[in-house]
């Protein structure tokens, strides 16, 4: 993973995917991320593969790998976050739900855990009970954490909509969807200013690329 920008526009940390590679989760949080970028946002991107690598958190282990160090300080500078994640019996999946746990490490910091940051949620599911259902979970998890959710989540159902690349989706209407959540954690961003005032982010027309892990 790449540092690709060190401009004061607003970062966007997206973390999200699932133990497939290609997964329609991590495909659809890259959307978003476009969208935030299209808003003047730098972004990077924590998808399946990393999150992966990442052990289970332990509190009491005060030993920490370096991917868990790289989530914590990339999370520590984000100004927004989005988490995606697939609907997996009801709720959130352990791979995600493990990376949002090893976040406990920012409890003592000036801005402890997600405060003062806007978070968008997108949930895939094969089906739409499930989508809607995480989707409240997801919004919940990000209270706890002190986070503002975005007023749109956007809820994915993969029994209706493919992601056949990267950069393809079946239904024009659901990019829309995530690009709006992109948008929204940026814009929010922004006005939180949550590293000074809005003033203090200088959003240009520089195009900023994708980092993936």
């Amino acid at each position: 993973m790449t540092q690709l920008q060190t401009s004061k526009r607003p970062l966007v940390v997206g973390i999200g995917g699932t133990t497939r590679p290609a997964s329609s989760t991590e495909r659809a949080l890259a959307f978003a991320l476009k969208g935030a970028q299209e808003s003047g946002a730098r972004v990077q991107l924590f998808g399946g593969a990393f999150l992966q690598s990442l052990p289970h958190y332990a509190p009491e282990t005060r030993e920490l790998t370096d991917e868990q160090h790289e989530l914590i300080e990339a999370v520590r500078a984000a100004d927004a976050l989005i988490i995606a994640t697939p609907g997996y019996h009801g709720g959130i999946s352990g791979l995600v739900k493990n990376a949002l746990d090893t976040l406990e490490e920012l409890r003592l910091d000036e801005r402890p855990y997600l405060d003062g940051r806007a978070v968008g949620g997108i949930v895939t599911a094969y089906g739409w009970q499930a989508a809607g259902t995480v989707l409240t979970s997801l919004r919940s998890i990000v209270h706890a954490l002190r986070g503002w959710p975005t007023p749109f989540g956007a809820a994915v159902n993969t029994l209706e909509t493919r992601f056949e690349t990267n950069d393809t989706c079946s239904d024009p209407k659901v990019v829309e969807q995530l690009r709006t959540v992109g948008r929204q954690a940026c814009t929010f961003a922004l006005a939180f200013g949550a590293h000074g005032s809005p003033d203090a982010y200088n959003v240009g027309e520089q195009h900023v690329a994708v980092a993936q892990s």
